[in-house]
């Protein structure tokens, strides 16, 4: 977390310095324009924290420069004699945010963290792109993923809005960072809200910002998400846990193109494309009333499917392979092989966690398994029993009549409320029981009609 400081006077940087320092970031200082270009060029610091007030050249100017020698590093403007055209102009520059003079470690460490979100987002975009093109995740052969990766050529290069539907786990935020590296956008931000985990009091603060005082607890001016990633692509995870009134803000930010702060006096114009996602039939919620339908034709543009993992276990060997690969290069580990057999037990398995599921199976094996191959047994000693011997029980026999979703919602109420009795009805410790999210847990509970 390296954050570079660019101003003249000595007491403010050190000051800065102290309070960053015991925060855990890493620091630089420059004390003039020149020193603090060449500072970031060098250095290609996270963020940057720069003067309006420089001896050598105006902090105007070095924001410009930055472009070129430091290009997508998050700005902040800080002044103690800027006017409002000052910040205009800042901001059309290409400033992250502007504070004022005299600094409160509040405001300076708010502004900050805010700043680091776009800085690694930024560097997750490039990760991604770096392995191979933007597409690299999206492995598998099948006819399915196939048409995924198609699709995702497809769209790409327009400005079009998407929805990405499917189960937990099968892979919509990777198609949607595929979207973003292969887009016109792909040097701006790619910023992700996950709908579900912001409570509901707190999502339009979240999603739209809000200004100082707007509300109890709002001690400093907030930039919401849309305008953190104004320029790229904003990925709205599960849309559909929005509230009615968030919805009806939303629709008018895709119509209009402007948002408003909480407790704000005017428009804010944003450019940004939308990517939403959701692992619920929106059709479903809007017949419910749970959903505006004319959100969902602002939404629904271009639609991608995203296929569960059992329904293409034939690419289960390719995305082993891939996961190994990852741990590799990421984590310098040299894992063990996967046997034919132990592949076999893999594809014999229901993945209800689909390909989030296997990665994390895949890495308790290759870090478990002392030997240099993975068996069949080491397969069955982390997944549960029942998916790796032949269907029985009343769920499974040929007289059934039932339909595989309800077969389906048996076996994962059966599943969860196993977990919540093994956690002592502990929500959260069920979640890590089943390796999901406590949000994501809470919402399948309310589809299937388990009380917690």
């Amino acid at each position: 977390m390296d954050v570079l400081i660019v101003d003249d006077e000595g007491n403010i940087r050190r000051m800065l310095r102290a309070l960053l320092e015991s925060e855990g970031y890493s620091v630089r200082e420059a004390g003039t324009g020149g020193e603090g270009l060449e500072a970031a060029q060098r250095e290609q610091p996270e963020v940057v924290l720069l003067d309006l007030m420089l001896p050598d050249m105006s902090g105007l100017d070095v924001l410009s420069r930055l472009a070129e020698a430091a290009p997508g590093v998050p700005v902040v403007m800080m002044s103690g004699r800027a006017t409002l055209s000052d910040a205009v102009e800042a901001t059309r520059r290409g400033a992250f945010h502007f504070i004022e003079k005299p600094l409160t470690p509040e405001a300076v460490l708010i502004t900050l963290r805010g700043a680091m979100e776009i800085s690694r987002a930024r560097d997750l975009t490039r990760a991604l792109t770096a392995e191979i093109g933007p597409e690299a995740e999206l492995v598998g052969t099948t006819p399915s993923m196939k048409r995924v990766r198609e699709l995702v050529r497809k769209v790409a290069p327009t400005d079009a809005r998407i929805l990405l539907t499917g189960e937990s786990g099968t892979g919509k935020e990777l198609a949607a960072a595929a979207i973003h590296g292969l887009s016109a956008r792909s040097a701006g931000p790619f910023i992700r809200v996950n709908s579900a985990a912001i409570p509901r009091d707190l999502v339009e603060s979240e999603m739209f910002g809000h200004e100082k005082g707007s509300f109890t607890g709002a001690t400093e001016r907030r930039r919401g998400r849309f305008e953190l990633a104004h320029g790229g692509t904003l990925f709205l995870d599960e849309v559909a846990d929005l509230g009615e009134e968030a919805q009806s803000k939303l629709l008018r930010v895709l119509e209009g193109g402007v948002v408003e702060r909480v407790g704000g006096s005017g428009p804010i114009s944003v450019d940004v494309r939308v990517i939403a996602a959701t692992n619920r039939d929106l059709r479903a919620e809007v017949r419910a009333g749970r959903f505006r339908e004319d959100l969902l034709f602002r939404l629904e543009v271009l639609p991608i499917r995203m296929p569960p993992l059992r329904e293409r276990q034939e690419d289960i060997p390719l995305l082993v392979e891939h996961a190994l690969q990852r741990l590799r290069k990421r984590q310098g580990m040299r894992p063990p092989r996967f046997s034919r057999e132990a592949l076999d037990a893999l594809q014999g398995y229901a993945w209800p966690g689909n390909v989030r599921e296997l990665m994390n199976v895949v890495e308790r094996l290759a870090i478990l398994v002392a030997g240099p191959e993975v068996q069949p047994g080491d397969v069955a000693a982390v997944l549960p029993r029942t998916d790796l011997s032949p269907p029985s029980g009343p769920a499974y026999e040929d007289e059934d009549t039932r339909g595989l979703r309800e077969r389906l919602d048996a076996y994962e109420r059966e599943l969860i409320s196993g977990a919540l009795h093994a956690a002592g009805g502990n929500v959260a410790e069920a979640g890590r029981r089943l390796q999901t999210d406590r949000a994501n847990l809470y919402r399948r509970m309310r589809r299937l009609g388990i009380r917690d």
